[in-house]
C-alpha cells in the first residue's frame, strides 16, 4: 500500500530541503534509494510531486498538498506512539477544551498547580464554543472539556462550580443606581448576549422569557469585552458571567455591572470527559479547577 509512513517521510525531508542529496544524508539512505521511493509513490498516485532541474529541486502544488497532509499523519502516528510507550496520563499530552468566558480567568493559576503536580504532563488548550467543544469530545479531538454539563450528554462530569450572572448597563441607564436588577426590572428592556452557538445565550432567553425582556437580534457578540463595550453605548443590557464581570466589569467606569437577582441566573460549570477516557488524573485536575475558582472568587472580592 503506497505511499508507506516511511515514503512520506521520504518525501517530507525531500520538500524541506529542497534537495534529493541532502535528504538521502539526513536520512542516512542512499540516493538512488530515495528517488526510486519517491517515483513509486508518484508513479502509483499519477500525480508529480517535485520538479528537478540544474537549480534545484521545487515541490509542485499537488507535492505541497501532499506535504501538508503527510506531516499531519506523520504527526499523530508519532504522537500514537509516545502514547503507547508513556506512563504518564494521556500519554503525557492532555488536550483540553474550554469555553472563551472561563478560560482566561480560571486556568492560569490551575494548570500551574497541575504542572507542579504532573510536571511532565503536557497541557494543550483551545478556547470554543459550546457547540464546537461537544464536536472536539465526542471525535477525540478533546480528551477533556470545561463547559456547561446540560450540553454534553453521555459524559463522565466533573461539577466545579455555579456561576451567577451579572447584568452590565451604561452610566446612564435607568437601572444604573440599583443594588442588583431583577425580573421586574427587565421587562420590555433590550439584552445582550454572545451568538446561539454558546449555553449563555440560550440561558439569556431563558431569563428574557421570565422577565419579559427581548433579546437583541440587531447584535450578537462573539466576546463578552464586546457585549460589555455595547452595553456601555446604552445599545442594550449585557448578561455576563461571574468569572468575566469580576474580572473585567466591575472596576469599569463606563459601564455599571450589577449583581442578577432571578431565579435561574446562574450557570453550572464542570470538567467533562468521554465515558471510556476518565481517570484519576481527569478527577484531580477537577479538583485543582474547583480550588482555582474559590481562589478566584476571594481575590476579586478583596479588591
Amino acid at each position: 500500500m503506497r505511499p508507506t509512513l516511511r515514503q512520506m517521510d521520504y518525501i517530507v525531508t525531500v520538500h524541506q530541503l529542497a534537495s534529493f542529496s541532502l535528504a538521502a544524508d539526513k536520512l542516512n539512505v542512499s540516493q538512488p534509494s530515495l528517488s526510486n521511493q519517491v517515483a513509486a509513490v508518484e508513479t502509483d498516485l499519477g500525480v508529480r510531486l517535485f520538479e528537478r532541474s540544474r537549480a534545484g529541486v521545487r515541490t509542485t502544488a499537488r507535492g505541497l498538498e501532499f506535504v501538508t497532509r503527510a506531516r499531519r499523519i506523520l504527526s499523530e502516528v508519532e504522537t500514537l506512539r509516545g502514547v503507547m510507550l508513556s506512563d504518564l496520563p494521556f500519554g503525557g499530552r492532555l488536550r483540553l477544551g474550554v469555553l472563551p468566558s472561563i478560560g482566561p480567568y480560571l486556568l492560569p493559576q490551575a494548570m500551574k498547580a497541575l504542572h507542579e503536580a504532573q510536571p511532565d504532563l503536557r497541557v494543550i488548550v483551545r478556547e470554543e464554543n459550546t457547540l464546537s467543544l461537544d464536536e472536539g469530545l465526542r471525535n477525540g479531538r478533546f480528551d477533556a472539556i470545561i463547559s456547561t454539563p446540560e450540553d454534553h450528554p453521555n459524559t463522565v462530569q466533573h461539577p466545579l462550580f455555579v456561576e451567577p450572572l451579572w447584568a452590565a448597563v451604561a452610566e446612564d441607564h435607568p437601572l444604573s443606581e440599583r443594588e442588583g436588577i431583577g425580573a421586574a426590572d427587565l421587562g420590555g428592556q433590550r439584552l445582550l448576549t454572545l451568538d446561539t452557538g454558546h449555553r449563555l445565550a440560550r440561558i439569556v432567553y431563558g431569563i428574557a422569557g421570565q422577565s419579559g425582556a427581548i433579546v437583541s437580534d440587531d447584535y450578537e457578540g462573539t466576546s463578552l469585552d464586546s457585549i460589555l463595550l455595547m452595553a456601555a453605548t446604552g445599545a442594550g443590557i449585557g448578561i455576563l458571567p461571574d468569572l468575566f464581570a469580576r474580572r473585567q466589569g466591575i472596576h469599569r467606569s463606563e459601564v455599571r455591572v450589577l449583581p442578577l437577582q432571578m431565579a435561574e441566573a446562574d450557570r453550572t460549570i464542570s470538567l467533562l470527559s468521554p465515558i471510556d477516557r476518565s481517570s484519576a488524573t481527569t478527577e484531580h485536575l477537577a479538583e485543582i479547577l474547583r480550588t482555582a475558582a474559590e481562589a478566584y472568587h476571594l481575590n476579586t472580592l478583596r479588591r
